[in-house]
């Protein structure tokens, strides 16, 4: 089994920074891609940002103020988040695309989700 913690989500004045961490623990033989996704209240979630061995991939609407990275060797995911703004509140999910051994399958987990609240 794998578990995914999520840390760093707070209360942050528009304009603000923040950063996200994830960190997957558990059986893990390797970690495709990893992404943080974010959901709002009464909206569906959606993709902030992902990342592969060689790629990442943002949301149009953070582009040039959120940048993801990670820790290979931690099994860790980050987010770093800038000029911050009221509509980027939600909660925040990591996700991980995890496979326990040579032979198994991919599988897909999820962490709890860490709140994020930009005030105006």
């Amino acid at each position: 089994q794998v578990q995914l913690v999520e840390s760093g989500g707070g209360l942050v004045q528009a304009g603000g920074s923040l950063r996200l961490s994830c960190a997957a623990s558990g059986t893990i033989f390797s970690i495709n891609a990893m992404g943080w996704y974010r959901q709002a209240p009464g909206k569906q979630r959606e993709l902030v940002a992902a990342i592969t061995s060689g790629s990442t991939n943002y949301a149009d609407s953070v582009k040039g103020r959120f940048a993801i990275s990670r820790d290979n060797a931690k099994n860790t995911v980050y987010l770093q988040m800038n000029s911050l703004k009221p509509e980027d509140t939600g909660a925040y999910y990591c996700n991980a695309a995890v496979r326990s051994s040579w032979s198994a399958v991919w599988s897909d987990y999820w962490g709890q989700g860490t709140q994020v609240t930009v005030s105006s």
